[in-house]
């Protein structure tokens, strides 16, 4: 049966960026296939471009399109199956005191200050720590799918704030940013954890976590939530393949 956005579907246009510096993998050059108009990609057909190994920034709706690379692996929970292991358990009752309350896109202060703070921490010199805050609405709040924030606070105090797309057969964890100077805490774990519980309440089968790329140290957290697929060849995989780096910095590093 058809939907009423497949007709938009057919109207989008797909070209590939000029090569641009990889931003993962040293000394590589890089290429995306971008998905055009912007106001054609609503929540249906993203959810059919997600499936695909796409995602968003902002309206910008992109998959990696390499010349001669395919390290860039997308990857999904498969929620309904998911079993916390030791570590996740205890980061969940470490956490278990965040209040969360889940908002509209909307523009708050005190979110922009705590993403400019992230930032400077945990991304110095990646350009993003130069944000303003045009910039800054322009990646977290514009949206042309059904988006939303969950905000967690302990005691009042804004500690991190998730941005979210609910799709047809899953929520996409599109980009999370937390307090940087709670040395105890494990809050990026957390919103992962938090992300498969709200799945799993809403009967969503999967969450979308990006891209995977198993070269890449600061990836390698994905892996330890399992059952994990990989979009492989065409196809949704299961990763059974992809052991965590012995060097690996946990997701809240």
């Amino acid at each position: 049966m058809s939907h009423p956005s497949d007709s938009k579907l057919i109207r989008l246009q797909f070209y590939a960026t000029a090569p641009y510096p990889c931003s993962y993998l040293n000394e590589r050059m890089a290429r995306s296939q971008v998905a055009i108009p912007a106001e054609l990609i609503d929540t249906h057909i993203y959810s059919q471009l997600v499936r695909n190994g796409f995602r968003r920034s902002g309206l910008f709706t992109y998959r990696p399109w390499c010349d001669q690379c395919r390290a860039c692996v997308p990857v999904r929970l498969r929620s309904n199956e998911f079993i916390a292991d030791r570590t996740q358990r205890r980061i969940l009752r470490r956490h278990g005191d965040l209040s969360v309350t889940m908002l509209p896109l909307e523009y708050h202060d005190e979110h922009y200050a705590l993403y400019h703070r992230y930032q400077l921490s945990r991304h110095s010199g990646g350009g993003m720590d130069e944000d303003n805050r045009e910039q800054y609405e322009n990646f977290i709040l514009k949206s042309q799918v059904d988006s939303f924030l969950a905000e967690f606070r302990l005691d009042g105090q804004l500690k991190m704030v998730s941005l979210i797309d609910k799709l047809n057969d899953g929520l996409s964890s599109v980009y999370t940013f937390f307090e940087p100077d709670d040395p105890q805490a494990s809050y990026g774990t957390y919103n992962v954890l938090w992300q498969v519980s709200l799945a799993q309440e809403l009967a969503l089968p999967y969450v979308y976590l990006g891209y995977w790329i198993e070269e890449c140290r600061k990836m390698t957290y994905k892996t330890r939530f399992k059952p994990i697929e990989g979009l492989l060849d065409g196809a949704w995989r299961l990763l059974t393949d992809a052991p965590p780096h012995p060097d690996a910095s946990p997701l809240d590093e």
